[in-house]
């Protein structure tokens, strides 16, 4: 397929007019390779592991979830320039769609919801809230990643969901005013946490995020290419 028509496709997926005003000139095609695409990968995040296997699959085209290039660049090194010499020299296309396909049907908060087993979904301005059934030690299992729980959650109850950074305090409110009697998402401040009405469910970003790509990925046909951060947990005892 040529690019034109690959990206004209990925569009379709997550209409670029859905991304946050912060995502401008993040999302898209922002490293060029091949002009024929064939062969696809897929990734939370264009890490320099996942650009190398990538290319190491004979990959014309890297779809991720985060931009590897967030800041300006004013010099070429370190980790993000051996991103893109990788990349470049394996003409290999690198792809994101970030906010764009968090509120895209069938995107990472959808996906979320399905991994969870979510009944009675519904969209918030964020996110999306439904009947949990499981526990949440089958939570955990579900999302393959620990939990910190603040507060009571009795199962079945309402849950809204965010995946990545979802934690904020208009959010909360939103979801309480619509149901929820707890919150999932990852990277809870203090501050979030002391304001809400509601319990909070934290994962990690990747945990939250990652089911989006990989459903992404199966449904497409593409090869996705895992890249869990490694964590160490200890029992607090000095």
């Amino acid at each position: 397929m040529q690019i034109a028509d690959f990206i004209a496709m990925l569009e379709e997926i997550a209409p670029p007019e859905l991304a946050e005003e912060f995502d401008g000139g993040r999302i898209g095609r922002i490293i060029e390779g091949h002009d024929e695409v064939n062969l696809v990968c897929c990734a939370l995040d264009a890490t320099l592991p996942v650009v190398r296997a990538a290319v190491a699959e004979g990959a014309d085209m890297l779809v991720v979830h985060h931009t590897p290039i967030w800041s300006p660049l004013t010099r070429i090194g370190g980790e993000s320039g051996q991103i893109i010499r990788t990349a470049l020299a394996g003409g290999l296309n690198v792809y994101v769609m970030h906010t764009n396909f968090d509120h895209a049907p069938g995107g990472i908060n959808d996906a979320l919801a399905d991994v969870l087993h979510l009944t009675g979904v519904e969209p918030l301005s964020l996110g999306v809230i439904g009947t949990l059934v499981h526990s949440l030690d089958e939570v955990a299992d579900l999302l393959g990643a620990p939990l910190r729980v603040y507060g009571d959650v009795h199962v079945p109850c309402r849950l809204a969901v965010a995946g990545g950074s979802g934690f904020s305090t208009d959010l909360i409110c939103e979801a309480e005013a619509r149901g929820a009697e707890a919150f999932l998402s990852a990277e809870l401040k203090h501050s979030v946490l002391r304001s809400s009405g509601i319990s909070l469910i934290e994962s990690t970003h990747y945990a939250t995020e990652a089911p989006g790509m990989r459903m992404l990925a199966e449904r497409m046909g593409w090869t996705f290419l895992e890249d869990i951060p490694v964590m160490v947990q200890t029992d607090g005892r000095q």
